[in-house]
């Protein structure tokens, strides 16, 4: 079976990847878009993306996968990375979309954990005008008041909780840095032209130590680069599909 799994950002769930599932699907591939714990209706579990690369992999055992092109976008970047690090033999293709490989540092671990304990404090009312502004680009947020409100929408619908237990994940979660010369299958890397929170530049240089990366720039996009730009994003993403030497 040739498949795509498709995880998640933060604070999002596996909905934001329809218009991708459907590109792929249309190239004859299965696309997969589980929800992480916490999110999506389903119940929190324990904060540590490597429990959640697990469940990933669980998914796909009950699907009949063995291996498959793993897609992370931001947080799911990171689940992806510990997909990989646990089961490389099953990656047969990488998409790391809005993401990075280095672990926070102590300003971004501290602010994680800051956010962590007032989302348990007072809910996810305040959290959507809090991450808005990073996570969409400038364009997005002039031109399309539908997106923005669809995003905020979904923050406030999130489960404060999962959301808590994603933001102390993500803040412990290992530098992937060192993985990145062995994942020698192919990979693309894609990066919102306008995205403040992982820059193209920084996407660039991680695309430098994978041994078959390819870059790809998604513009007038910012961090929910699948989203602002789903033409350029799906189109980068059916020719890489496309072009695998024999598919999983």
């Amino acid at each position: 079976m040739k498949a795509v799994v498709f995880v998640h950002a933060f604070p999002l769930d596996g909905r934001m990847w329809e218009a991708q599932a459907c590109a792929v699907e249309s190239a004859g591939w299965t696309a997969v878009t589980p929800d992480l714990p916490g999110f999506g209706g389903r119940a929190p579990a324990q904060a540590d993306l490597q429990a959640w690369a697990q469940d990933i992999l669980a998914e796909c055992d009950q699907r009949g996968i063995g291996r498959a092109v793993f897609a992370g976008l931001s947080m799911g970047g990171y689940v992806v990375f510990r997909v990989a690090a646990l089961a490389p033999g099953r990656v047969a293709g990488l998409v790391l979309a809005d993401t990075r490989a280095a672990a926070d540092a102590p300003a971004a671990r501290e602010r994680r954990t800051a956010l962590a304990a007032r989302v348990r404090a007072e809910g996810v009312a305040f959290l959507a005008d809090e991450v808005l502004p990073s996570l969409l680009g400038e364009t997005s947020r002039r031109t399309r008041p539908d997106l923005v409100a669809e995003v905020r929408r979904r923050i406030l619908g999130a489960n404060p909780e999962g959301v808590a237990r994603a933001l102390l994940a993500m803040r412990d979660r290992p530098d992937s840095t060192p993985l990145l010369p062995s994942l020698r299958v192919p990979a693309l890397v894609l990066a919102g032209s306008e995205d403040t929170l992982t820059p193209p530049a920084e996407s660039r240089d991680m695309t430098a130590s994978l041994p078959a990366g390819h870059f790809q720039e998604i513009s007038a996009a910012g961090h929910l680069s699948n989203l602002e730009n789903p033409d350029a994003f799906n189109a980068a993403l059916v020719e890489f599909v496309r072009d695998l030497p024999s598919g999983p």
